[in-house]
């Protein structure tokens, strides 16, 4: 699968490194490695990349999941519980549809380590416009 849908349509996620692994309606999953540019100190993959991450993922999956005769959406609300850090490998996002609405949109995104630990879980809401 190519990144096409990740990158052409979010500039920023091609420019932070994330690679599309597969998306569907019911799924989307994409990964960002670990790299030193990304990072807070002590080697932590920064908070901020992991939003990305669950942003980009979570974007994908509302718009997989449009009504007929939507443009895109937008996300107006995201909550994080950071959970544990990513100090090496890859951070890996799973985006789910929670709710799929003529107006509103809401994914939950897991992201996980390499061994499969939880380390963040997002709760997104996206405007249908």
């Amino acid at each position: 699968m190519t990144d096409d849908l990740f990158h052409q349509t979010m500039p920023f996620a091609a420019r932070l490194g994330i690679e599309a692994l597969e998306h569907s309606a019911g799924l989307v999953r994409a990964r960002l490695a670990w790299d030193e540019s990304l990072c807070t100190t002590g080697g932590v993959l920064h908070g901020g990349a992991l939003m990305a991450l669950a942003d980009s993922a979570g974007a994908v999956c509302a718009f997989l999941n449009l009504p007929d005769g939507a443009q895109g959406t937008t996300t107006i609300e995201s909550k994080t519980n950071f959970l544990r850090a990513i100090r090496e490998g890859n951070a890996v996002a799973t985006a789910r549809p929670l709710h799929t609405g003529r107006k509103i949109i809401v994914v939950e995104t897991e992201i996980r380590d390499d061994a499969g630990k939880l380390a963040a879980k997002i709760t997104q809401t996206q405007a249908v416009l």
